[in-house]
């Protein structure tokens, strides 16, 4: 199929919304489950990564982010114990106890790590992608190919460098 067009017009290619693929960054950091906590912050720290796959036996089970990484540090609301009667209920305190307590003893990105991962698809468009991480609060999101392998890596920094490109690209 041709797609030029007569001269003075813009061909599809040009006018086609940028793929995840044109965007993300191919050389992708992973750790294993069993990657220590410290390792993981320095990873992130050294290397300028806003997070990182944690990746078993070829599949992306889970992302430690920066945000996970502050958690660790954060104070941990215990729910009040509240008596009512002849039994003790537990006022909630809008996060969940377990996986905060969980996340502050962690030392491994298996105990710190977001399960399950908000992924991509690498011909997904910008416009999806920008949908995504606004919806989910999600930065960045692995890159997985048609058959679920991990491709690439995109943060929002990528989306907003691409974002300036095309607002600044002649009309």
């Amino acid at each position: 199929m041709d797609e030029t067009q007569p001269s003075g017009d813009r061909t599809t290619a040009e006018t086609a919304e940028p793929t995840v693929a044109e965007i993300m960054r191919s050389e992708v950091q992973t750790v294993t489950p069993e990657t220590s906590v410290a390792t993981v912050a320095r990873l992130l720290a050294d290397e300028g990564l806003t997070g990182v796959p944690v990746v078993e036996h070829g599949e992306v089970i889970g992302i430690v982010t920066e945000a996970d990484i502050i958690t660790r540090e954060a104070d941990v609301e215990v729910p009040t114990p509240v008596p009512f009667l002849d039994a003790i209920f537990m006022v909630d305190a809008g996060r969940d106890f377990d996986d905060e307590l969980r996340r502050v003893i962690g030392v491994t990105a298996r105990d710190l790590m977001t399960s399950p991962v908000i992924n991509i698809r690498s011909r997904a468009t910008l416009t999806q992608l920008a949908t995504l991480m606004i919806d989910e609060r999600v930065n960045p999101v692995p890159v997985l190919d048609d058959d679920s392998n991990l491709v690439g890596i995109v943060s929002r920094a990528d989306l907003v460098r691409v974002i300036a490109r095309l607002e600044s690209a002649p009309s």
